[in-house]
């Protein structure tokens, strides 16, 4: 072939990869002035500004979800934001690649999704005042080759609102788990099923604690996960684990009521003991990478009394590199304190 053909047929290629990039543009409406949190709803826009079609997963903590996730960004003329009172969720976007649960938007297509966050965000705790709103402009898409990449959506402006008068929704009060039966709408089956995730869960919960115990250097099991080796760093996740250890599994509640099959679990950070097991939590293995076991230690480091660690990212490849970029939000991501615990494959 000619070299001048090379070159042409290179500059082509290179020309239809560039045209054929995908995008999206993320737009959030909604009222410009509220006097009652009862009535703080959104809706999020969502189009594919690009020319090839998007297979997008419905994350969580994404504005495709309608859970009450941390989707938003919200803050005050004064840097104050009102305080999260939603759901912590365990999900595998390769999980969800897998099993084919996406939403495919073609170029120019749009999705419109409401949100209710009137028990999400609890602005008692920054008071009224005008807010900015920014929803989150991360997404999983699932690529040509089936593989899941993040994507960030183009998003212009904040949505302000004023908000006065009620701040705090009328929630009732968490029931006290300790004093609820261990399982609740679950069958005979899947109380087996948990019965052994739980035994699996404080075998893992205790070799970690134990880990802690026994080595102060950063070993290989440590900084994959949680990054250099800082005194003050490894405090906080032993810390965690030490707590971790000290939980009942077998004397948790258990609400199997959960459908969605894109989800493993959830639970809201402040209602100590109380699990909802969702649709993927029943197709996982007992143990390994993404397991029962390891999806009780994952949402069992969400509540306030372990720590209360958040989903930053989600999935093991994720997680390697959040320890490498930042370690200081590794150390309270919920995915990698449960990689670690699993230990899948083996680090000393």
């Amino acid at each position: 072939m000619p070299l001048a053909h090379f070159h042409l047929i290179t500059l082509l290629s290179s020309a239809i990869s560039a045209i054929a990039s995908p995008s999206l543009t993320l737009e959030v409406t909604g009222p410009s002035r509220i006097y009652d949190v009862d009535s703080l709803q959104v809706t999020a826009i969502l189009t594919n500004s690009g020319n090839e079609t998007v297979r997008i997963l419905k994350d969580p903590r994404g504005i495709l979800s309608e859970h009450p996730a941390n989707k938003f960004s919200i803050f005050n003329t004064e840097g104050s934001q009102p305080s999260f009172d939603g759901i912590e969720v365990k999900y595998v976007p390769e999980v969800a690649a897998k099993a084919g649960y996406h939403v495919a938007l073609s170029p120019g297509q749009f999705v419109k999704v409401t949100h209710n966050l009137t028990d999400v965000y609890n602005f008692s705790t920054s008071g009224s005042g005008s807010y900015k709103l920014k929803a989150r402009d991360i997404f999983y898409v699932v690529d040509k080759n089936d593989a899941v990449v993040t994507l960030h959506a183009t998003e212009n402006f904040h949505h302000e609102i004023h908000i006065s008068g009620k701040l705090e929704s009328n929630r009732p009060g968490w029931p006290d788990a300790s004093r609820l039966s261990t399982f609740v709408n679950c069958t005979s089956l899947q109380q087996s099923s948990v019965r052994s995730a739980a035994a699996a869960a404080k075998t893992y919960a205790a070799n970690a604690h134990s880990y802690f115990g026994n080595n102060n250097t950063g070993t290989p099991r440590y900084t994959t996960w949680f990054g250099p080796l800082v005194a003050s760093r490894r405090k906080v996740v032993s810390s965690h684990f030490s707590a971790i250890n000290s939980n009942d599994f077998g004397g948790f509640t258990y609400d199997c009521s959960c459908t969605d099959p894109e989800m493993f679990a959830y639970v809201y950070p402040s209602n100590f003991g109380y699990i909802h097991l969702c649709g993927a939590f029943w197709n996982a293995p007992t143990t390994g990478t993404d397991s029962t076991a390891g999806t009780i230690i994952h949402e069992s480091s969400h509540f306030l009394r372990n720590g209360g660690t958040g989903d930053i990212v989600y999935g093991q490849s994720s997680a390697k590199s959040l320890a490498i970029t930042d370690p200081a939000s590794a150390i309270t991501n919920a995915d990698s304190h449960e990689y670690f615990a699993e230990n899948n494959p083996a680090l000393s």
